[in-house]
């Protein structure tokens, strides 16, 4: 397995990597990038390559890119395109950079392109419920816009504060709405692209439905840039609640908790956010919010129900928690709803690195109560810190395993003893007939367990349709596939 040998953990200890002067090809492609954009979206300084070389994600070798690469516009990314395209340098797209699996990594010798100012809502239609977006629009900003006709753009990642909607594409991001309302792609009707030679392709359709050809759309949410530019985005929007109901249910271990989820779910009620937080995620929170829920249990199931049949749901949840032997709160309150934003938060300031990687398997919901026993088991036999967020009512866990930097001898063993842990983890996701990624994307991280999910007659016919996209390989290589 992956992971598991000092010869590997060498491999993945952070190295920088600079080339430091460009070349004098790289200094004509420079050149000839400032002469078609200008000087303000062409950044070469050594701060600002270090500041966008990499997203949240584990980072293994850092490699800074040429430049960081701003597009305002549509013919900006198409003139940055083919300036590449005829350097033969690679582009590595990003938004926001709150991606956790390095899909926005740089790339030995890349430009980093940053889709990051363009921010228009460039159509609200609040008849047809559609929305055409930018790629750089946060997604709380198109909520806040769609919230003045009654309606919502459903996705919602905990980043939905500064995440983008480009890169909510890019990786097919879900969320805490995901239980009732789909991920990413389940909301994406039509796609603007530019393409590997600089050509725009318009993909998809504005009708709710539309089955003419093969659906490219679909093809494109999360190919995590590998395939094309996403420059524009029609989305379907939801309508917003007009009634919302929060329930906390506080357990004594997560287990239970977990078991709790599929109670809810076999008294049949769909609520739109099932989120399950253990031990270590509550302790985290109590110390940033100087809160007190480790007094009231050792794991909190949150549960939100929505529609006009909010009241009636939340009802049914609270008798069905309770008979599992919840403490849960009986009537709406406000501090259940922060308890949401708080779960939103659970992340805190963490960043991925060599020492903590917050995973992001998915296991069918029947198993998730043995998924959870496992990942506390693994944590005892090697020895790791573990905390445990989920998105329980789509069965997508992210586990934190994490240690302590003490001092190089000792690190060098408590790398073996994570990267064991991780890989037992992955391996016993998927012969429960999980995913390695529910909503994070492969990026560059979970390359190194791809092949235990996908067989290699699959990701034979993936390299080959990324050989049509994009033959000369400059569109994120080394990323997804």
């Amino acid at each position: 397995m992956a992971g598991t040998t000092e010869e590997n953990i060498k491999e993945r200890t952070l190295v920088n990597v600079d080339g430091g002067s460009p070349t004098a090809a790289e200094r004509a492609f420079l050149d000839e990038l400032v002469q078609g954009l200008g000087r303000g979206q062409v950044d070469e300084g050594h701060a600002t390559r270090t500041t966008y070389s990499a997203d949240q994600g584990p980072l293994p070798e850092r490699h800074l890119p040429l430049a960081v690469v701003w597009a305002e516009s549509v013919g900006d990314v198409q003139l940055i395109v083919r300036t590449c395209a005829a350097h033969d340098v690679p582009i590595v797209p990003r938004g926001a950079g709150t991606g956790v699996s390095g899909g926005a990594h740089a790339t030995a010798g890349c430009i980093v392109l940053s889709l990051e100012r363009m921010t228009r809502i460039l159509d609200l239609n609040p008849d047809d419920e559609t929305a055409v977006v930018e790629p750089g629009v946060i997604n709380a900003d198109l909520n806040a816009a769609a919230a003045v006709h009654g309606l919502m753009y459903a996705p919602d990642p905990a980043s939905y504060k500064m995440s983008t909607i480009g890169g909510n594409v890019a990786t097919n991001a879900g969320g805490l709405r995901c239980a009732k309302y789909g991920v990413t792609r389940d909301s994406v009707l039509a796609l603007d692209v530019v393409m590997a030679d600089g050509s725009l392709l318009h993909t998809g359709h504005q009708t709710f439905k539309g089955v003419a050809g093969y659906d490219l759309t679909a093809l494109l949410v999360g190919s995590e840039g590998t395939l094309g530019i996403v420059v524009g985005i029609t989305v379907r929007l939801k309508y917003l609640p007009r009634e919302i109901h929060t329930i906390a249910a506080f357990y004594q271990d997560f287990r239970s908790a977990a078991a709790g989820v599929l109670a809810v779910g076999k008294a049949r009620v769909q609520p739109a956010i099932m989120e399950l937080l253990d031990n270590g995620t509550l302790e985290q929170l109590d110390d940033i919010n100087g809160s007190d829920l480790q007094k009231r249990g050792r794991s909190l199931l949150l549960v939100q129900t929505d529609g006009f049949g909010a009241a009636a749901e939340a009802d049914v949840v609270r008798r069905v928690l309770a008979d599992t032997g919840a403490t849960v709160t009986m009537e709406p309150s406000a501090e259940a709803e922060m308890l949401v934003e708080l779960r939103r938060n659970s992340r805190g300031v963490e960043v991925d690195d060599e020492f903590r990687v917050g995973e992001d398997i998915a296991v069918p919901r029947s198993r998730l109560v043995d998924f959870v026993a496992e990942l506390e088991a693994m944590a005892i036999r090697f020895n790791v810190k573990l905390k445990v967020v989920a998105h329980a009512g789509d069965g997508n866990l992210h586990p934190t395993f994490w240690l302590d930097r003490v001092d190089p001898a000792t690190d060098a063993d408590a790398l073996i003893r994570l990267n064991a842990a991780l890989d037992e983890s992955i391996r016993v996701g998927l012969a429960m007939g999980g995913t390695i990624t529910g909503e994070h994307g492969v990026g560059q991280y979970k390359l190194r367990w791809l092949g235990l999910e996908q067989p290699e007659a699959v990701r034979e016919l993936q390299r080959r349709i990324k050989e049509l996209f994009d033959p000369a390989g400059i569109l994120n290589p080394g990323k997804a596939i």
